[in-house]
């Protein structure tokens, strides 16, 4: 029980650091191998939580195949600095507003939760055995499924029309 606690607060911990070096790398590239760190440390969590099927579909849908596109595009497109941009005024202090209001909101949630005992059990038939999750996908949730696809569909197209170049440009 202690073990699995300390485990999930380690995980937690790399999972926060690696999404921090997301936001804060100015590399492309380092921020896409940033949010894998990530995810691997969220597929980690699922084992623990007694879910593997979700952690090996979480490491070979997000750190294998989405994280390859991600990569696919950044090369592609050039992973060159983007041109300095006149930012408005306003922006920098409200962004430091709203984080603020997010600490504090984590803060006093962290202080109120702290008398609740933290437990993790182990995940139910119906996302432990593959079996039963198949069935669940493609039964109860199967319109949410088919629109993800669609949605993944119109990503993979609008990533080819960005990077088309018209007649105008392959002739310079």
């Amino acid at each position: 029980m202690i073990l699995n606690l300390l485990l999930f607060l380690a995980l937690a911990v790399i999972a926060i650091a690696a999404a921090a070096g997301l936001i804060l790398s100015r590399n492309t590239v380092y921020s896409a191998l940033f949010l894998i760190i990530n995810f691997l440390a969220v597929a980690v969590v699922y084992l623990v939580m007694g879910a593997p099927f979700i952690a090996l579909a979480q490491i070979t849908v997000y750190a294998g195949a989405i994280m390859v596109l991600f990569l696919f595009v950044i090369m592609l497109l050039g992973a060159e600095k983007p041109k300095e941009v006149e930012q408005m005024k306003w922006q920098r202090p409200l962004a430091i507003v709203l984080a603020g209001a997010i600490l504090v909101e984590g803060v006093y949630a962290l202080i109120t939760r702290v008398a609740v005992t933290v437990t993790t059990s182990p995940a139910t038939a119906a996302l432990s055995d593959p079996k039963t999750l198949g069935i669940s996908l493609y039964t109860k949730y199967s319109l949410p499924f088919e629109i993800t696809s669609v949605v993944l569909l119109v990503a993979a197209i609008g990533a080819v029309v960005l990077t088309k170049k018209t007649k105008k440009e392959a002739g310079k």
